[in-house]
């Protein structure tokens, strides 16, 4: 199958269908009094003992210089701390602190009672399909990068500007992923 000589409609779908996912899913992070972002820090760290600013990065994907003033905030409603690595002094671990352990524990399962609802019209196939499509459409994306790496959009030079005039509601630090 070769492909398409034209810009594939399915991206601007893809692209749609991000910004409604996210749209939805930072409705019930409105109900924890979270940020889009915050919720999946509180969600990524109550799997861990801490991470430092890279690991947390990496794992979001929210870069640096926006990760920073996410934490802030989050320290500043004591959901997470900041502690000096014990192996290296440059770096820095953020945990999340009792009340923020206490929230993890609250919104895991409320959030995955939300994102499920919208997949209940979908078999267990479908998904798996959907999961793999989008896998290989992920690496297919990566492998164009030239050295395949994940790297978070923004640090994408040009690509970002591009993606949020796709985008109608992109709102800086309030969205992870393609826009």
């Amino acid at each position: 199958m070769s492909p398409p000589t034209e810009f594939p409609r399915v991206l601007s779908e893809l692209v749609r269908t991000n910004q409604a996912f996210l749209n939805y899913a930072a409705i019930h992070a409105y109900t924890l009094e979270l940020t889009l972002p915050q919720l999946d820090i509180i969600l990524t760290l109550g799997h861990a003992f801490g991470m430092t600013f890279k690991r947390l990065g990496e794992k979001t994907l929210i870069t640096k210089g926006t990760l920073t003033g996410i934490i802030n905030r989050m320290e500043h409603k004591g959901l997470v701390q900041r502690i000096a690595s014990k192996t290296d002094g440059r770096s820095q671990i953020v945990r999340l602190t009792t009340a923020g352990q206490t929230l993890f524990e609250q919104a895991v399962p409320e959030h995955l009672d939300y994102v499920n609802q919208l997949f209940k019209e979908y078999s267990l196939e479908d998904i798996a399909t959907l999961e793999s499509t989008l896998l290989r459409l992920r690496k297919a994306i990566f492998a164009a990068h030239g050295d395949g790496s994940e790297k978070p959009v923004d640090e994408i030079a040009g690509w970002c500007t591009q993606v949020k005039a796709v985008c109608k509601n992109y709102q800086e630090g309030d969205v992870v992923g393609l826009c």
